[in-house]
């Protein structure tokens, strides 16, 4: 079993990368593996609705000149996704956004390639914002017909600079929960 965890945040081992880890001890402890892919300093397009992907149905978006496609390759491997972003202006970041626009549409261009894999949302925030981020990534996980999985608390840390998420206990914790129930659903669904 695997997961895979994209970072959408420009600090590449910012805080959001902070509470991905947490995740992933859980994981690991119960022989999951893990991959992170940071989007930090990556140019992604958002979709250019070519429609191209509906067209080809090879599981890849047509625009091929950034990692959108290896990010495909990453998913379609994995049997659970993270997908994480920090809060800017009430929103995931523009990284996170491209990656859900066109990773999106090439799944549903090919049957929803990503239907029943787990996905789990993990935010970072400052003070507001969070929950719209957080609905924002859970949108793409039911559209894809993914299982979401939960916690605790809604998959939130709270932090400014970086290392700040280290000190909400709660988020911390969040985190925590999170990476044990995506491990015990993981076996249930492959064990």
């Amino acid at each position: 079993m695997k997961v895979v965890a994209f970072n959408g945040s420009a600090r590449k081992d910012g805080n959001t990368a902070i509470m991905i880890k947490e995740v992933f001890t859980e994981l690991e402890k119960e022989g999951i593996k893990t991959e992170l892919v940071q989007l930090a300093g990556e140019k992604i397009n958002g979709c250019v609705a070519c429609y191209k992907c509906f067209q080809n149905k090879n599981k890849r978006c047509a625009v091929d000149d950034d990692i959108i496609n290896k990010c495909i390759e990453k998913m379609i491997e994995a049997d659970g996704i993270i997908l994480a972003s920090p809060t800017y202006f009430a929103d995931c970041s523009a990284q996170m956004k491209a990656l859900i626009e066109r990773t999106g549409m090439a799944s549903r261009a090919n049957n929803d390639m990503f239907k029943r894999k787990i996905g789990a949302a993990v935010v970072a925030v400052r003070r507001g914002g969070a929950m719209h981020v957080f609905d924002s990534i859970n949108h793409f996980f039911t559209i894809g017909q993914m299982i979401i999985v939960g916690s605790s608390y809604w998959n939130i840390g709270v932090g400014r600079e970086i290392g700040d998420v280290e000190k909400d206990d709660e988020g911390m914790q969040t985190m925590n929960t999170l990476g044990k129930n995506m491990a015990w659903l993981l076996k249930k669904l492959h064990g």
